[in-house]
């Protein structure tokens, strides 16, 4: 497995990383988790990526037995702060911080994290003290290194501004194929600042991998399918999109490889990209995923995934 540095934290991270956003401690059986984990492990992924918020705290707690039978130097984990936690938890407030952090550890059963992330901007709050408290809690020694997901382009040069506290390491972008917002704005700030990504929805929730067929009814066991787990990907499931979707599979055939491996190794062959975030609730997935991160594109079949997709992608 090939690692890339996270920002300019010196901590190396796997190339693909284990996700747990509405699955573990959610749809997913705690033994179905630890065979995926376990065999994330097996085939050398190192980053852990997980929020309070997954499953009200049931994913930390899961990944917390689970991942306690590791040494801890062997893994990467990284947790996240903002949604609601309760009727008045929520948000990024010094108070909020400093109590879910605490919080976060006792369920993963650990001292640290490695990276604590701001799940999105809080407009609620003044960007001094959610910094202040950030770096309380590097201070602290609760957490190696932070980083944020989906702040706009400015709030991350506000920060980054401010005298006297931690600096961001990471940036956790919404990016795929289909979705390539971020290179507008986010990434040519991080790119400037030494932050790197950790992509989350490289798949575009699943719709890359091809299971989804235009005029096809979505299979019954999939994310599609499942009210819990369809909430942003409906935006995919449009004819169009799924034409356009269908046009990648000659490409990943003469590449001689899966679509999924098709879609994260662009990913992966973007600038200023350290790791994608990819789920899974088979061992099996897991390991098609990780394939991945060896799969060398040429700038040819890039150029032939952007032209297929260039009705459909949303910049």
């Amino acid at each position: 497995m090939e690692h890339r540095q996270l920002g300019d934290s010196g901590i190396d991270v796997s190339t693909v990383a284990l996700g747990s956003w509405l699955t573990y401690g959610g749809g997913v059986s705690q033994e179905q988790t630890e065979a995926c984990t376990k065999a994330a492990i097996d085939a050398g992924i190192t980053l852990f990526d997980t929020a309070n918020v997954y499953g009200q705290g049931e994913a930390e707690r899961v990944w917390g037995e689970i991942l306690g039978a590791y040494p801890r130097s062997s893994y990467v984990l990284a947790t996240k702060v903002f949604f609601p936690m309760g009727p008045r938890d929520r948000g990024l407030s010094r108070a909020q911080i400093l109590k879910q952090i605490d919080a976060s550890l006792e369920r993963l059963n650990t001292d640290y994290v490695d990276l604590y992330q701001c799940h999105r901007y809080d407009d609620r709050t003044p960007l001094e003290e959610t910094m202040g408290a950030l770096t309380e809690v590097v201070e602290a020694g609760k957490a190696r290194f932070i980083g944020f997901s989906e702040w706009p382009a400015d709030k991350i040069e506000a920060a980054l501004k401010l005298p006297g506290v931690a600096k961001f390491v990471s940036s956790t972008p919404q990016y795929s194929a289909l979705w390539r917002k971020p290179e507008a704005e986010v990434i040519p700030v991080c790119e400037a600042h030494g932050i790197t990504q950790i992509v989350w929805s490289p798949l575009a929730q699943g719709v890359l991998t091809g299971k989804y067929r235009p005029g096809e009814k979505a299979p019954e066991d999939s994310r599609a399918a499942n009210r819990k787990m369809n909430r942003f990907i409906k935006q995919w499931l449009d004819d169009d999109t799924l034409d356009a979707v269908a046009r990648l599979q000659p490409i990943a055939d003469e590449a001689g490889i899966t679509l999924t491996q098709l879609a994260l190794a662009w990913v992966l062959h973007r600038p200023n990209v350290s790791a994608v975030i990819v789920g899974a609730t088979r061992p099996e997935q897991v390991r098609e995923n990780v394939a991945a991160a060896d799969v060398k594109l040429s700038d040819d079949t890039i150029a032939a995934i952007d032209d297929a997709l260039r009705t459909a992608a949303v910049l």
